[in-house]
């Protein structure tokens, strides 16, 4: 009395001999919706992504862009407060005299250029390409493209961030979300994955328990072919994985005391109106993450959207990120894993010279001219590119927009960001757009 139902994947099954299924199939395959390594299309310098994340737009003539003439009045980037670091005489202030102990590591951009000086958008063109619509994150893309290194891992891991938009995978596969690990400003001593414990089960009951649950999720997707359902349960098989692996790299009791002193590890610096955050542990976790294989891990530091007290601020930042980053670039270096990583750090835009007001200083946002710096992985070693013009609010020479930034992260993997897309609803959607991007051939080694 009433007709059968068939899925999309039945029919195709059903009819045509079969063919439409195989195509259907083959399609799949070639999406590669899970996270099994694949090699990359082009000649890869780089294997994995770790991204500081500096939120709030880190001031860049008061970091890494020397502009002594710039300020009503002396401020962290005068005359007095900066130096030429290392044979590369790359200029870096002295608020953050660790990192500049890397500066022949490091590849500066310094004429960076954005679209908006709005925060939340601008983050979201920073991480997704897009600052308007709901887009896969950089993170996202690069696992979709290579998969993972480590079988019981995520592919991509977003430390310390309350904002999911930035590791979403929007419209592809669900396995390539980013897994995040901590809030912004919380306790990372506290800050574990959600939903991976489970120690009220022997393992081999949780097992059976997930394999019963599986079968019903397999039978219900052989009558509803959904792309939504297939990435639950291959996340579900990954958590259960990651039960066992991710503990023990979130447990740092085995690093040595000199470790956890050279990372700042327990230091949460909370001066002025900075969030207090325990930068160190992220970027000792950031660390062990790559060792095991994790193919993007982003880190985040908060409270750089300084507009009053500036230097108070500022010099607080400094503080709380500089001996964590260079403690694990020193790691990466000794291991030799910095020259197949690449480090990326910055923030969604940066912020001109200071202004007078009520005593106090004052700085607002830079979206036409900031500062980004990577080192490893393939780019050049002690080298500034780009030019701004005298007071440093506009570019000038050599030009990076976030587009062109993805397109160079992309291509030192072995990827190519035009070829690197997925369909929906009978559109291409890539990373740098219908407007697209360029390498920066330029900061190639």
């Amino acid at each position: 009395m009433h007709p059968p139902s068939l899925s999309r994947r039945e029919l195709l099954r059903l009819t045509s001999c079969g063919f439409g299924y195989l195509a259907m199939a083959g399609l799949a395959g070639a999406a590669g919706a899970d996270l099994t390594p694949r090699p990359p299309k082009l000649t890869a310098r780089a294997k994995r992504v770790i991204f500081l994340c500096m939120s709030g737009g880190p001031a860049q003539l008061d970091t890494f862009e020397y502009k002594p003439q710039v300020g009503s009045k002396p401020h962290p980037g005068s005359v007095t407060e900066f130096k030429q670091r290392g044979q590369s005489g790359a200029w870096v202030s002295e608020l953050m005299p660790h990192t500049a102990r890397h500066a022949d590591k490091l590849c500066v951009l310094n004429a960076m250029y954005c679209d908006t000086g709005n925060h939340a958008q601008s983050f979201l063109q920073l991480h997704t390409g897009d600052r308007l619509r709901p887009c896969p994150s950089l993170g996202s893309w690069v696992t979709y493209g290579l998969g993972s290194e480590n079988y019981n891992l995520p592919g991509f891991i977003s430390l310390n961030t309350a904002k999911p938009s930035v590791y979403a995978s929007a419209c592809l596969p669900p396995i390539f979300e980013g897994t995040p690990i901590g809030t912004n400003g919380e306790d990372m001593t506290k800050a574990t994955i959600s939903n991976i414990s489970g120690e009220h089960l022997p393992a081999e009951v949780k097992r059976q328990q997930l394999d019963f649950i599986q079968a019903m999720n397999k039978g219900h997707l052989a009558q509803h072919d959904d792309p939504r359902l297939e990435g639950v349960i291959q996340t579900m098989e990954l958590g259960f994985r990651m039960q066992s692996a991710a503990p023990e790299l979130l447990d740092l009791s085995r690093e040595s005391k000199a470790t956890l002193e050279r990372y700042c590890v327990g230091k949460s610096y909370d001066v002025g109106t900075c969030k207090p955050s325990d930068f160190g542990r992220q970027c000792l976790l950031a660390r062990r993450f790559a060792e095991a294989g994790v193919r993007f891990i982003e880190v985040n530091h908060g409270s750089w959207d300084q507009h009053t007290d500036h230097r108070r601020d500022l010099a607080a930042n400094c503080q709380a990120t500089d001996a964590p980053v260079a403690a694990l670039l020193d790691d990466l270096n000794l291991r030799g894993l910095l020259e197949d990583t690449l480090v990326v750090w910055g923030g969604e835009f940066g912020r001109p010279g200071l202004t007078p007001g009520d005593g106090k200083d004052q700085t607002g946002h830079s979206h036409r001219a900031f500062t980004f710096w990577l080192a490893g992985g393939g780019v050049k070693a002690g080298y500034t590119h780009g030019r701004t013009n005298d007071t440093g609010a506009e570019c000038v020479a050599g030009k990076v927009h976030f587009r062109d930034l993805h397109a160079t992260i992309l291509h030192l993997l072995g990827l190519d960001h035009e070829r690197l897309a997925f369909t929906q609803g009978g559109r291409s959607i890539r990373l740098t757009g219908v407007q697209g991007g360029s390498v920066v051939k330029e900061i190639l080694a």
